[in-house]
Formats: structure tokens, C-alpha cells, sequence
């Protein structure tokens, strides 16, 4: 067999445990209806909607790959030479795992068909050099989020909505064990004392973890993974994420340098809109973006990215999204395109759009473009800044154009809801127009929202601009639309 990364003479270390039998689970009764319930106006639970069910000899087949794998993988820490690993290449290392695997297979006596034994390999490889149960889910291309409870429960976010695997980690050292090789590759530590850690992946996919005390069943995991390819503003118009009247309409205000917040809850997908949005930039203008987590990508040749830092073990060197605004404002940006607005930096953000940065963005969390502006709002009373609150309200209507928010809807698709110009103030009160509006009309029987986008019949705030710019957008783009059928 390989030898070539094995350590000097240490022989593959035999195993003798036998694997567990585990007795078949006795299938849950089902819940009895009561004649009062079944009378009930309330509509039934689905209460095993989040429960995956594999075949019971699929079951099987997967608790015995689980014990097979968990003595290979101690068996391949003891013999494999983890120094020369760095240096080898991937088909390499691949050679070197299966050949271990099936040395000590052999002498264990166990026989596994092709399938199993390919499948074997491939989570010992993810488990030498990746993150183990989460590496498959990782490439998985249809998965947005993931979500650990636990070591046995392990969620994903498919087409917006979350479904439970039958994914699982050994125990909680084996998910501790994997919690602690992502953090400590990003210099970051995650214990008893400090039992919370933020951290992002080789690929750029955010991660956070909490872990026992403060996780009281077991750690918990999020993961948001980072999107290699993005969606322009043709990909999220064919999905239905807002229409072609819009993406006009963003186009011009875009490209005529107005301040854009796109607003929405968590998982709205404003990262997302910001990204499509950054492609209507002129490619000769100089943008700076500043990140918690680097997320943008940005297709313009001048593009100067920024990210945070959190401070280190000892409290030090945190370099905060507004040092970094700070910074952003003496490197001569024409735009400055901030990822989330969440604390202090609001302040130089909202400047920054009033001082010669015309066509910055932002994001912020809302759920409405009301709920946007009291956000600013609460977020500049946060930061000790002491004004007048209408003060405060010119400051916003002077430096905010347009508020884009987006929505998460209930049956997991994420739409541009509304599309709202600020006009200015009207005494002590900020003035807002709608132009266009996401118009819900109805449910299908699965659940499915019925709607269209729709214009308000307002016609822009900016038509003379976007007429000086050489955007003069027909005044068809206003008129509101009818759903066929309604």
C-alpha cells in the first residue's frame, strides 16, 4: 500500500471493537383526533414536517458507515504524517486515505460493496482535511443556510425554506472538534470562558457558534454560505424577485448617483439586491465597500474593499466599521457602499451621502421604509450623538433618496416589496412616496403567495434628473398594472 505520507514506523493501529446493533426504532403512533378538535375551526399542525424518515435498512446501513468511519478516521490521525500533508496534492492524499481504509478494513473483516466504501473515503477525506458532516452541504449548490442544533440535528434552508437532514456528527466533541478547526484557522478561539466566536470560511461564507454553557443542548452553528456565482439583475427579474419596470427604474437611480438603503429582515436577501444593484456603477467611477463579512462582488474594475476586524483574545485591535467609514472618507471615493448599517458608523454614513458621495448604499434591518427611517433614527441616538430629533430627520431627508425593501414571504420566496423615494420634510415629519409596491392578491392551495408588482400611479421625485442624466424613463413605467384574472 501508500507509505509515501505515512509516519515512520508506526504500523496501522488494529481495531477490535465490534460494531453496535442497534435495535430497530419502533415507528411513533400517530396522534388520535378528538370528535371537539376535528370540529375545530383551526386548521391541522403538520407535526412531522421537520422529521426525515429513511427507510429503516437505509438507517441501518448509515449508523454502521458511521461506527466503520469514526475508528478509521482515529486509526488514519495514527498513522498518516499530518506535516506532509501540506504539501501533498489532493489525488495524492485521496490514494493515501483509501488505501489506510481498506488495509484496516481487511483486518477487521469487514466487506463493503463499492458504494458504501466510495462514500467512506470521501467522508474520511472531508473529515482529514475539510469540516466533516458539513463538507457535503457545503458543495451543496441548492443550500443557502446551514444549521446545527446540536450534534444530532442539522438544518438547511433550501428555496427558502428550512428542512432537517439526516446529517449528524458523532457526539458533541465531534461537532466541538469541528467548530474548533474552522475558528482557530481564522485566529480566533471558542471555549468555556468565550463561548460565542464570529468567523468566516476558506470560501467566504459566514459563521457563527455558540457552545455549552450558553448553548444548553449542545452547540449551535449557523452558517450563511457565501455564493461563488451572483445573480445579476436579469436572473433576479426572471425569478420574480421584482420586474422589468423596476429594474428600469433602479437603473436610472442608480446610475444618476442617488443614496440607496435597501432595507428587510434577516435573510431578505439585501445582500443580494445591494450586489445586482452595484452593477448599474459606471466602471470608471471609484468605489470602497466596507464589510463585517466580505460578501459583495463587485464586477467594476476600481473597487476597494475593506473589512472589521472583532478584537483578539485580549480585547485588542477591533477596527470597527465606522474606523473603517472614517478611513473610506480620505481615499477620494465616489461611492462608498457600506454592507450593513448597524451601530455608530450611521452617523459618518449619513454624512458621507450629504458631503460629495453621491450614489453610496447601504443596507439596514426593517420592515418597512417607516421602520427604515426610525432605524436611522434610534441608530444615531445609539451612537451618544445629541440633536434635535427634527435635526436628526433633515439630516436623513438630505442624505437618503431611496429606499428599496425586500421581503421574505411566507412561503420562502423573497420579493422586492416596495420601491419608496424620500421628498424631503414636511414640518417635523420626513415626506415619502411610494412608486412601485409588491400587491398580494391571494394563496393557492400549497401555500403559494399570488401577487404582481405593481406602480403606485406616483410618478418619481427624479424624472427631471433622470431626464438630465439621460434616463427619461416613458411615464408608462407609472401607471399602475392589474393581475390578469383578478
Amino acid at each position: 500500500m501508500f507509505s509515501k505520507y505515512k509516519k515512520a514506523g508506526n504500523a496501522a493501529v488494529k481495531t477490535t471493537a465490534k460494531v453496535a446493533n442497534i435495535p430497530d426504532a419502533k415507528p411513533a403512533a400517530a396522534a388520535a383526533v378528538s370528535p371537539k378538535a376535528a370540529a375545530s375551526l383551526r386548521r391541522p399542525m403538520d407535526k412531522g414536517a421537520a422529521r426525515p424518515a429513511p427507510a429503516d435498512k437505509e438507517r441501518k446501513r448509515k449508523e454502521r458507515l458511521s461506527e466503520i468511519k469514526l475508528e478509521l478516521h482515529r486509526a488514519l490521525l495514527d498513522n498518516l504524517n499530518l506535516a506532509a500533508l501540506e504539501h501533498a496534492s489532493e489525488a495524492d492524499l485521496r490514494g493515501e486515505i483509501s488505501a489506510i481504509a481498506q488495509e484496516i478494513l481487511e483486518e477487521r473483516g469487514v466487506v463493503l460493496n463499492r458504494e458504501d466504501r466510495t462514500t467512506l473515503n470521501k467522508e474520511l477525506y472531508d473529515e482529514v482535511t475539510g469540516l466533516g458532516p458539513l463538507e457535503t452541504l457545503l458543495q451543496d449548490e441548492s443550500v443557502n443556510d446551514i444549521l446545527v442544533n446540536g450534534p444530532q440535528q442539522i438544518f438547511v434552508e433550501r428555496a427558502g425554506k428550512l428542512q432537517l437532514t439526516d446529517i449528524t456528527f458523532k457526539d458533541e466533541k465531534h461537532l466541538l472538534r469541528i467548530i474548533d478547526k474552522i475558528v482557530s484557522a481564522v485566529g480566533r478561539r471558542v471555549d468555556e470562558s468565550n463561548p460565542y466566536v464570529d468567523a468566516r470560511l476558506a470560501d467566504g461564507s459566514r459563521f457563527n457558534a455558540m457552545v455549552p454553557p450558553v448553548a444548553v443542548d449542545g452547540s449551535l452553528v449557523s452558517i450563511r454560505k457565501f455564493k461563488k456565482d451572483k445573480l445579476g439583475i436579469d436572473d433576479l427579474v426572471s425569478f420574480g424577485a421584482f420586474s422589468e419596470e423596476m429594474a428600469a427604474y433602479l437603473q436610472a437611480a442608480v446610475a444618476t448617483r442617488l443614496n440607496v438603503i435597501v432595507s428587510g429582515g434577516t435573510g431578505s436577501g439585501k445582500t443580494t439586491t445591494l450586489n445586482a444593484l452595484s452593477s448599474f456603477i459606471d466602471d470608471a467611477e471609484r468605489i470602497l465597500t466596507i464589510e463585517d463579512t466580505a460578501e459583495l462582488q463587485l464586477q467594476q474594475t476600481h473597487v476597494g474593499r475593506m473589512e472589521s476586524r472583532p478584537p483578539n483574545v485580549e480585547g485588542k485591535g477591533e477596527v470597527s466599521p465606522r474606523d473603517c467609514l472614517k478611513n473610506a472618507l480620505r481615499m477620494r471615493p465616489d461611492r462608498i457602499i457600506v454592507g450593513e448599517t448597524r451601530g455608530e458608523e450611521v452617523i459618518d454614513m449619513l454624512q458621507a451621502m450629504n458631503t460629495g458621495h453621491d450614489g453610496s448604499m447601504t443596507t439596514i434591518h426593517a420592515n418597512s421604509a417607516r421602520d427604515g427611517v426610525s432605524r436611522l433614527e434610534n441608530m444615531i441616538a445609539m451612537a451618544g450623538i445629541e440633536m434635535p430629533l427634527k435635526a436628526v430627520r433633515s439630516q436623513i431627508s438630505s442624505a437618503v433618496n431611496l429606499i428599496v425593501q425586500a421581503s421574505r414571504l411566507q412561503d420562502g420566496s423573497r420579493r422586492m416589496t416596495s420601491i419608496t423615494e424620500i421628498t424631503g420634510m414636511e414640518g417635523d415629519v420626513i415626506s415619502m412616496q411610494e412608486v412601485f409596491r409588491y400587491q398580494r392578491v391571494g394563496l393557492t392551495p400549497e401555500n403559494k403567495i399570488i401577487g404582481h408588482f405593481t406602480a403606485t400611479g406616483v410618478r418619481s421625485n427624479y424624472s427631471e434628473r433622470f431626464r438630465m442624466w439621460g434616463y427619461d424613463l416613458p411615464a408608462s413605467v407609472y401607471e399602475p398594472s392589474v393581475m390578469e384574472g383578478v
